[in-house]
């Protein structure tokens, strides 16, 4: 696959803070790094203080190989960080940090001209709790080609959710990504009723998408497009945390979509990259050989 596409996560840039230490977070980061790792030419787009943990976070993700040329700075606000607990499980709760850096990422003309080039974005709801951020990332999502792929991933994250916010998203969005804690909130914004599937088939119809994507942990997922469905059981593997998982499928998503693979190949693959993740500390482990293979175009 090489550098035939480019795309961009656009939001929340923070550290995450573990009891045993801070590590790179926000998901178009971790979006980003693992397009990366697949082959693309992939952009965080987000905002850090102009302050110690800011250069960090620029100094760590160039560390990944990750282009930091679209993380802007500012004077006024503080890099954002977020303390992560993990359960028995693995699974993590958050408290995040709010009037930081990303909350306040501006529209300039660099990110306009980025924008107009890309193959695809991913956006959230988190990203958006500020009215800055959210203008910011709707302009850069509309300025992306019509065809480009526009990933909308639900963050169900304290209060920072509201029906008003995911139906403006999912507007300009052609694809929805959520996980089976995320699909109740939806159900309960827009009156969903049925089955999962039939929710999934009505969310997807309501707001014209190109593709629904409904992970379930270990238990895998389901992709509902237009004219077929796919669910793929989950694969085996030793949870260590689930920080990151869900962008990671998103990226493996993203890439195979490009690459014009069937859904059933793209949702297996997803699978196996998001349960490597899981496995391993942290949001952006490297991905071994045999799961990296798409740079190939295998």
């Amino acid at each position: 696959m090489g550098d035939r596409f480019t795309v961009a996560g656009i939001g929340e840039l923070l550290w995450d803070v573990f009891p045993e230490g801070k590590r790179v977070g926000g998901a178009p980061a971790n979006f980003a790094f693992h397009c990366h790792q697949l082959g693309a030419k992939a952009y965080p787009v987000s905002c850090v203080g102009k302050d110690e943990p800011g250069r960090g976070l620029r100094e760590a993700l160039r560390g990944l190989g990750v282009d930091t040329d679209h993380v802007l700075e500012s004077d006024a606000h503080p890099t954002g960080t977020v303390q992560v607990t993990l359960d028995e499980r693995g699974k993590p709760s958050y408290r995040i940090l709010e009037n930081v850096a990303w909350d306040h990422v501006p529209f300039t003309d660099r990110l306009e001209a980025l924008a107009a080039k890309l193959d695809a974005v991913c956006f959230g709801s988190l990203s958006q709790r500020s009215a800055v951020s959210r203008a910011t990332i709707r302009s850069f999502v509309q300025q992306t080609p019509r065809e480009a792929l526009r990933i909308f991933d639900v963050n169900v994250r304290q209060s920072f959710v509201s029906k008003e916010l995911v139906e403006e998203s999912l507007r300009i969005a052609s694809i929805l990504k959520l996980s089976d804690e995320e699909l109740p909130v939806l159900a309960g914004y827009f009156g969903l009723r049925g089955e999962v599937a039939a929710q999934l088939r009505e969310l997807r119809e309501r707001f014209d998408l190109a593709l629904v994507a409904y992970t379930r942990g270990p238990d895998g997922s389901v992709l509902v497009g237009s004219d077929a469905v796919d669910d793929a059981p989950g694969q085996e593997s030793v949870a260590v945390d689930s920080v990151g998982a869900g962008d990671s499928f998103t990226a493996a998503l993203c890439m195979g979509l490009l690459a014009g693979w069937p859904l059933n190949k793209v949702n297996a693959f997803a699978n196996r990259v998001a349960a490597f993740v899981c496995s391993r500390k942290g949001a952006t482990p490297k991905l071994p050989e045999h799961l990296a293979a798409l740079r190939a175009g295998t």
